[in-house]
């Protein structure tokens, strides 16, 4: 396990691996008041938490299943990227993409946060690229037949 330093300035527990399994932790919100989202509407939603990732690691914020199933909401720009040198709150861009408000309260999990490694790169400019069996095919060629 990598050592990340937090600070928490909610009255929320630190976020967990609620399983040996868990790719994520949840996020909670930390809130004053409870959030009404309209169908469509957006919101950044605060967790009090400020991290200092090591360099050569991200945190990668994604939505969380149930709440996208049973109430519509989920992360706008999934995943978000939470680098290492940012040190601000973790805020939650979030959106209602459900037919009906819904609500947020203080404390509910509206996130999932995973914690990875990257690697950072240099480019080579060059005329022609290596050929591979694919080619430029994307976005759904290989299910045409």
């Amino acid at each position: 396990m990598t050592p990340v330093n937090i600070i928490n300035q909610s009255h929320h527990a630190l976020p967990k691996y609620q399983t040996a399994g868990s790719a994520g932790m949840d996020l909670c919100a930390f809130i004053s008041e409870t959030i009404t989202l309209q169908p469509l509407e957006r919101t950044l939603v605060p967790t009090g938490l400020f991290i200092e990732l090591p360099q050569g690691f991200e945190a990668q914020i994604r939505p969380r299943s149930g709440m996208s199933i049973k109430k519509g909401i989920t992360v706008i720009n999934a995943p978000g990227t939470i680098d290492s040198d940012y040190r601000g709150e973790i805020k939650i861009p979030i959106v209602n993409l459900s037919n009906e408000a819904q609500t947020i309260e203080d404390g509910e999990r509206v996130a999932q946060m995973v914690i990875a490694k990257h690697e950072t790169v240099s480019w080579t400019e060059v005329s022609l690229l290596g050929e591979t069996e694919r080619g430029a095919g994307g976005f759904g060629h290989t299910g045409a037949n």
